[in-house]
């Protein structure tokens, strides 16, 4: 199955952005997911594995790196490095804030179209790196899921509680360890009768395909689709991406991550509005 959509030649221009064509939002209501195909053009692949490059190798799991820190996913079959509220990371990532080659879509889907509290809200944002062996457990799906990874479409609107952007800055081919989906299942009634518990592996999942990428290509799904990650069998380099989260405006961060004023003073209005959609109310200072 191919849900494949070229990206829009054409990124510079903010005021470009495109929007989800009936195309595209057919195959996200349908599958739960839609690839983006050269989302990110050579450059800024190439920025991002820099900045990838520049990890330290020695930080211990939930030790910090600046405002970044190792969150590894928990349990030992995972095998991964994780790095959380990557956006602190430098331009590279904050770049991907309202990149226009999705942020429309977000909107579109997870942004609140037509209500009192139109907007967006960067749930989570990290950086991944797996090297050899794990996999991630299959979980959610629309059977028993959280409002906040809801897929809905009602009167004419979609009303989803988070879609991704997961960002491939290496190819992602067989034995690689790639994201794996149940196309369909962020609607369904029922559990996966071979997983009703929502754990374990997904390689052989009946049902479930694996997504295969390459570097600069980005996965956008609902993130109430049952997904996971294969077992990854090679041991030659490293699987790369960067997922982030997008929610509604008024939604809050899962981790309790917050952003620094420096990070909030450097980005534009439209990028800060993102990251902190409702800025703090507090009263004057007293003199």
């Amino acid at each position: 199955m191919d849900t494949s959509i070229e990206a829009p030649p054409q990124r510079a221009l903010r005021d470009d952005a495109t929007w989800p064509s009936e195309m595209h939002n057919y195959l996200f209501d349908l599958n739960g997911f839609v690839i983006l195909r050269g989302a990110l053009d050579t450059d800024e692949v190439a920025r991002l594995n820099a900045a990838f490059d520049a990890f330290p190798t020695d930080l211990a799991p939930w030790d910090w790196w600046g405002q970044v820190q190792r969150s590894d996913s928990e349990g030992d079959n995972h095998k991964g490095f994780e790095l959380q509220n990557i956006v602190e990371a430098g331009p590279a990532f904050e770049a991907l804030i309202d990149h226009p080659s999705w942020i429309n879509y977000m909107r579109t889907w997870t942004g609140e179209v037509d209500s009192y509290v139109e907007g967006l809200f960067i749930d989570e944002c990290f950086a991944s790196v797996r090297r050899s062996g794990g996999y991630f457990d299959i979980h959610s799906g629309g059977h028993h899921g959280a409002v906040r990874g809801q897929y809905r479409y009602l009167n004419g609107v979609f009303r989803c509680g988070q879609v991704n952007a997961l960002m491939a800055l290496t190819d992602i081919g067989p034995g690689d360890g790639g994201t794996m989906v149940i196309p369909g299942s962020h609607k369904s009634n029922f559990p996966h009768p071979g997983k009703p518990t929502g754990r374990g592996r997904m390689d052989d999942v009946e049902g479930a395909i694996e997504v295969h990428l390459s570097a600069g290509d980005v996965l956008l799904f609902c993130d109430g689709i049952a997904h996971g990650g294969s077992s990854r069998t090679t041991t030659e380099g490293e699987r790369r991406v960067v997922i982030y989260r997008y929610g509604p405006s008024w939604a809050a961060t899962r981790h309790g991550y917050t952003y620094s004023d420096a990070l909030l003073e450097r980005l534009t209005p439209s990028q800060r509005e993102i990251l902190q959609p409702v800025a703090p109310r507090r009263p004057p200072a007293a003199d």
